[in-house]
């Protein structure tokens, strides 16, 4: 099965690592996580004027902690020392904090994708020009330098950015995408080939004998054996002239066209009104992903994407005829995934592919908000976000509502607010959502709790209330 995992994803690697008994079995992995920009990408939610709630609900961030970089420290000292070494020699110099931690963050992630790739698998991994020197010596050291193959420069973008942007240096359009095998021996790879353009046919295949074998140059034997020459002779392809060297019609129709090199300048950034934009600011091409996934696996394969994000890459996989593997910590990624499969495939696509992480029972639900490690928080999200479709309140600690969602009313859109209660109920905490709900003059409340905890007066105070 296609699996979708919602969490994060050293988490869901150690746990795929372990349930496949330390097996490799993956064929291609590519990666886009956040660039350690510090930046906070906002997703766009309809939205009301209401002065307590945001209009957009920051689910992608881009922004990294430096607090638990330590732990994870140790946890590398543990399986890579050369890793370890390397980032201790970086911790102690005078490079920031944030990088150190986000070197870290990511160079624990990348180990155990190097588990998990089969002997013949590949590693893209998206980067730009910030971070991509430093994450380059953290793949040699997990990879092995001699498995490195490219660093392709992907031109995103030809915009030349307002002035502040672009204030005393040449405009960053580009983002750099670095390429592993596990082995570079036996890894799969296939070459791409782009067509020919048409001014260069018109300049080079200039002749054609109208014998239906179509426009040929004419080129130098250089190099051949006495098959190749038997051959070409037998086919009325050589061609008697002056000079030492033999020379051979070669024809347009046996070319596969010009070989795709790591300068990427013909697939467009996601323009605002390209029909898969999504929402998503940092979405890439599914024409981008096509590329990688053509090149480094086969129909059948099973191609990963730890960071998913918008999922691009599922997508592409699934066109392509392959299997995948998807994760990302946000609620709404794992369901904007699963939508865009169904807008693109129908509803029977959801028989095709499992989501890991979200409550599927009562039972899971019940587990989910008895947590003590954040459970009750990530019951209130996955109630709000994921089952009622709604924009978490980032002050619900101290606004007395948990979420709401807006909705169309004679032409109007009015607010519904959303309390989410993981346990113990009770009528007075029933009235006071209420009280909440008349301050912020909602026109719908909706009070979640577990059916069991629902008593006789809290049905009547919510008839009552209407």
């Amino acid at each position: 099965m296609n699996r979708l995992y919602f969490g994060d994803n050293l988490d869901i690697m150690k746990q795929l690592y372990h349930q496949e008994r330390k097996s490799e079995f993956i064929d291609l992995v590519y990666n886009d996580p956040p660039f350690n920009s510090k930046r906070n990408y906002n997703v766009l939610f309809e939205s009301v004027e209401m002065d307590d709630t945001k209009a957009q609900k920051e689910a992608f961030s881009d922004t990294w902690s430096n607090v638990s970089y330590v732990d994870t420290f140790n946890e590398i000292a543990e399986i890579d020392n050369n890793l370890y070494r390397f980032l201790k020699a970086l911790d102690s110099i005078s490079i920031s904090k944030s990088a150190i931690s986000y070197l870290a963050t990511m160079g624990i992630r990348i180990w155990y994708i190097h588990k998990l790739l089969k002997p013949t698998g590949s590693f893209y991994l998206h980067c730009d020009p910030t971070m991509s020197h430093y994450l380059k010596i953290v793949c040699d050291l997990i990879f092995g330098e001699k498995n490195f193959r490219n660093e392709i420069i992907w031109n995103r973008s030809t915009n030349s950015g307002s002035s502040k942007g672009i204030a005393k240096r040449f405009p960053v359009d580009h983002d750099v995408i670095l390429l592993y095998f596990k082995n570079k021996k036996i890894a799969f790879f296939k070459s791409l080939y782009k067509e020919y353009s048409e001014d260069y046919i018109k300049h080079y295949y200039i002749y054609d004998d109208g014998d239906g074998k179509g426009k040929y140059q004419i080129q130098a034997l250089k190099t051949y054996s006495k098959e190749r020459l038997e051959r070409l002779e037998s086919e009325s392809r050589i061609v008697k002239g002056k000079g030492r060297l033999l020379r051979f019609k070669d024809y347009l129709d046996d070319k596969k066209g010009v070989p795709q090199n790591d300068i990427w300048i013909d697939i467009e950034p996601v323009n605002p009104i390209a029909k898969e934009k999504l929402g998503y600011p940092t979405q890439k091409p599914e024409a981008l992903m096509e590329r990688i996934i053509q090149a480094s696996s086969n129909q059948g394969d099973v191609v990963a994407d730890f960071f998913c994000g918008c999922g691009t890459t599922i997508a592409a996989a699934q066109k392509l005829n392959r299997q995948w593997i998807g994760s990302d910590i946000s609620h709404l990624a794992i369901k904007l995934i699963s939508k865009r499969l169904v807008d693109t495939y129908g509803d029977t696509i959801k028989s095709t592919f499992e989501i890991h992480g979200f409550p599927k029972d009562l039972a899971s639900a019940k587990e989910l908000a008895a947590k003590v490690k954040g459970g009750r928080l990530l019951f209130e999200e996955w109630i709000v976000e994921v089952m009622l479709h709604g924009i978490l309140n980032e002050k619900r600690n101290t606004m007395g509502y948990d979420g709401h969602f807006t909705f169309d009313q004679e032409g109007k859109k009015t607010v519904a607010l959303i309390e989410v209660k993981s346990g113990g109920a009770t009528p007075a905490q029933l009235n006071h959502f209420i009280r909440t709900m008349e301050e912020q003059k909602s026109h719908l409340g909706i009070f979640v709790c577990f059916e069991e905890e629902v008593t006789d007066n809290m049905r009547r105070i919510a008839k009552q209330y209407g």
